[in-house]
């Protein structure tokens, strides 16, 4: 990856309402060289998409987050590919990870309730031949989102060790 590209995506990242123009004068490269090289990046995937951060715990409405981690037992022929693809086409999975460690998943699904979270597992996740097991963590509270914090906190009392 390119030193210019670099910068381009830690300022998007930081916030992405920035426009080419800006990011320009910011990294004092010319305007069209920093749409031509957004351009690339968003052509080779490594943009993916430009999202506002959402805290909805500030919300009244109903939405219910859990975080589901999956064991598998991986297809021949396709490995985890093919078994992430099949998750990642329901509508209640955010986000899904390959992990390291006891479990293979991590899954983030959201629903209007915990009800809804429980029939996605039950009807969707452990239906797949290849599923082995689940836990389900349901998100209580968000403290930071993205490098984002969801307000400002105080400072800690506790004691930090390095």
């Amino acid at each position: 990856m390119e030193h210019l590209e670099r910068e381009i995506l830690a300022a998007l990242q930081s916030d992405c309402r920035r426009t080419a123009q800006e990011l320009s004068v910011m990294l004092g490269e010319s305007e069209e060289n920093v749409r031509r090289t957004i351009a690339a990046m968003e052509k080779r995937g490594l943009i993916v998409k430009y999202a506002a951060i959402v805290n909805l715990d500030e919300e009244e409405d109903e939405c219910v987050q859990a975080l589901i981690e999956v064991k598998v037992s991986p297809q021949s022929g396709s490995g985890f590919d093919g078994i992430a693809e099949e998750i990642a086409q329901h509508e209640e999975v955010t986000s899904l990870y390959l992990m390291s460690g006891a479990y293979d998943f991590a899954v983030v699904v959201e629903s209007n309730s915990i009800k809804g979270v429980a029939r996605f597992i039950s009807e969707q996740i452990s239906t797949f031949d290849c599923v082995l097991s689940t836990a389900t963590h349901f998100i209580l509270k968000k403290y930071k989102i993205e490098g984002a914090a969801t307000k400002k906190m105080p400072k800690s009392r506790l004691p930090i060790q390095p």
